[in-house]
């Protein structure tokens, strides 16, 4: 057993901020897909203002949030300038080379990079609470890891071994077909992980009265999420509230109390960006606003009561859909680099 596990300090920011920002994110979504079920939402397309409150307000804008961690901040951007500097121009040349070899070969590369960044977001929040309470044994972190690994990795297979489904990550096909095989082996590896997961916590619990009460939420609330919006639902709309949801409410709030932290040291303009929730929260809503106006405008041809009038760039398409996937790509890459502690010192403090 190890040494520390008697610590009484179970949260990463509070008690009352991990409490809402994971477990009420996981109740919300299950309440706005019990609302969506009475409503008759689950058979059809999800409606506008699901998307407006999920996808632009959640996803998008909780990727412009990294502008916080990396781009608002001109010393930390100095600090590791090549880095920051290479990777969105980096990933700008790749994605017009992918576009220029089809559309759909660009769609699939951008939605595996992107799974992989939600799979592994979970993992890193388990990795955090076992820091937190100084967990280091070998066994328990890989019963850890399986468990919250295949609590969204199974789903995945199951969606890929049942195409088409009602629903997609970014675009039509933009998953490839798996065999039913992979469904075969990857299920009872999948009940396997969560039941020792389960049987390992009761342990701890009953030895030596160690829980880690916010890891539990994270692998808990990733296995419902996960399970109920890709495999128990065939729906466009029970897949958006669930998986959306508790991935980006987290990650603000990571963000924010980061931003906090910085603010002193920051510069005029990033202390008055990150002075409340609210400042914080509507600089990131602008943003997410303007870059999907674009694509709304340029690419998709949607939702002209919201961005206005379409724009014809089918004769620079092939350039300017890799440059409006450049700040989620230089999200889903950085995210690898900014929280490691070893080359990142302001998280010593943090």
């Amino acid at each position: 057993m190890d040494a520390a596990l008697t610590r009484p300090n179970y949260w990463l920011f509070s008690r009352s901020v991990d409490l809402s920002v994971f477990l009420g994110s996981a109740v919300a979504s299950l309440f706005l897909l019990l609302l969506g079920w009475r409503l008759g939402l689950l058979d059809g397309g999800s409606p506008e203002w699901t998307w407006v409150s999920a996808v632009l307000l959640i996803d998008v804008a909780h990727v412009w949030s990294t502008s916080f961690r990396v781009y608002f901040d001109i010393a930390e951007f100095k600090r590791r300038f090549w880095l920051y500097t290479l990777v969105p121009i980096f990933g700008y040349a790749v994605g017009v080379a992918l576009y220029t070899e089809g559309e759909l070969v660009f769609w699939r590369a951008l939605a595996i990079v992107a799974v992989f960044h939600f799979v592994r977001q979970q993992y890193g929040w388990v990795n955090l609470y076992r820091r937190r309470l100084g967990e280091t044994s070998r066994w328990t972190w890989f019963i850890d890891a399986s468990a919250v690994y295949l609590a969204s990795i199974y789903p995945l297979v199951y969606w890929m071994t049942r195409l088409p489904r009602n629903f997609e990550w970014f675009v039509q096909n933009d998953f490839f077909s798996l065999p039913t095989l992979a469904d075969t082996i990857v299920f009872p590896l999948y009940v396997l992980a969560l039941a020792a997961y389960l049987a390992k916590s009761v342990y701890q619990y009953a030895a030596a009265g160690f829980s880690n009460i916010g890891k539990d939420i994270v692998v808990a609330t990733t296995a419902v999420c996960w399970y109920v919006g890709i495999v128990a639902f065939n729906s466009d709309y029970a897949f958006t509230v669930t998986n959306v949801i508790i991935h980006g409410v987290p990650y603000f709030a990571l963000i924010y109390f980061y931003a906090r932290m910085r603010r002193e040291s920051a510069g005029p303009a990033y202390r008055i960006l990150s002075a409340n929730w609210l400042v914080f929260l509507a600089t990131l809503w602008a943003l997410a606003y303007i870059e999907e106006l674009f694509w709304h405008r340029g690419v998709w041809h949607e939702r002209q009561w919201l961005f206005g009038p379409d724009w014809d760039i089918a004769a620079i398409k092939a350039y300017v859909v890799p440059l409006l996937a450049v700040p989620q790509l230089t999200h889903y890459v950085l995210d690898g680099f900014i929280w490691r502690r070893k080359n990142n010192p302001d998280l010593q403090l943090f």
